[in-house]
């Protein structure tokens, strides 16, 4: 085990791209495993502070995998743009936690990683122990996906880590007021990577192209038909309070159809929460212990 707290693991893609994920946690602890699935851009650094927590400080310590994406972190970049949806992700995963000798898990996924979480489904059920969706749903609203693509399209391009904080301080600050100087700092660890020309974002820059064709003008294509096919399996909801992507109409409707759905609102944070921050850490420890204990 690094120092860090994790291991390196990499593997290969069907089509031979060099994919990565962090590894926290023992193999062998008796309990569930937890795969963490991140944001569109986002990467496996933005669950250190949670697999920290749940593989060492919770009182089930659970092995943890963190992907990154084709395109992001330290997973090559895919040069062929199309290859960029959930449905080749979802088969990435698939394909890394078979080369780990993992058959079942309880998966975290945050924004597309949820969305992720719903193919998985469809493709792989027996795999999905326990879901936690990160302000996520069947259901994308327009307007949070147009300020996604609004900021990616005029991302800033800080060259020191001061005007990197700054930058997502003043596109999201709005949004979470909750969060402090030390929230942000590791925000930008998480999102950041350093190089000769300064701090740039850790992602293929063409993943924001994806966007270019969605028509915001109509309704997204929903998954209610996906989640439907969930609602046997324990559910844990957690939405920003100002999320903009997961309104609380749709909660509401994904707790109608999901009854034994647990659902947390985080007040103070937007699209999305930070999974490490206030009692978080904790609250998702206990669902995943409740759920274990339940299906034994």
């Amino acid at each position: 085990m690094a120092s860090e707290g994790f291991s390196e693991f990499y593997n290969a893609a069907p089509d031979g791209l060099k994919l990565h994920a962090r590894i926290y946690g023992e193999a062998n602890t008796g309990v569930w495993p937890v795969v963490c699935l991140p944001g569109l851009t986002r990467n496996a650094r933005d669950f250190h502070e949670l697999a920290l927590y749940l593989s060492g400080n919770a009182k089930a310590p659970r092995k943890i995998i963190a992907f990154d994406y084709r395109g992001r972190g330290q997973s090559d970049h895919d040069p062929e743009i199309g290859h960029y949806n959930v449905g080749v992700e979802a088969g990435d995963v698939l394909v890394g936690l078979s080369e780990l000798g993992i058959e079942e898990a309880a998966f975290i996924g945050t924004s597309r990683g949820g969305l992720i979480i719903h193919v998985l489904g469809a493709l792989k059920p027996a795999v999905l122990k326990a879901i936690v969706l990160n302000d996520i749903g069947p259901v994308i609203e327009a307007q949070g996906l147009a300020h996604i693509r609004s900021y990616l399209d005029r991302s800033p391009e800080p060259k020191t880590f001061a005007e990197a904080l700054e930058a997502q301080r003043r596109v999201h600050g709005a949004d979470f007021p909750a969060l402090a100087d030390t929230d942000w700092a590791r925000m930008v660890t998480a999102i950041c990577r350093d190089t000769d020309a300064g701090l740039v974002p850790d992602f293929d820059p063409a993943l924001v192209e994806t966007l270019a064709g969605v028509d915001l003008t109509k309704p997204l294509p929903d998954l209610w038909p996906q989640f439907d096919a969930l609602v046997a399996m324990p559910m844990l909801v957690i939405r920003g309070g100002n999320s903009k992507l997961l309104s609380a109409a749709t909660l509401e409707e994904m707790q109608k159809r999901h009854p034994g759905m647990e659902a947390i609102t985080v007040v103070g944070q937007g699209h999305a929460p930070f999974l490490e921050t206030g009692t978080l850490p904790g609250e998702i420890a206990a669902f995943l212990d409740r759920a274990e204990g339940k299906s034994k």
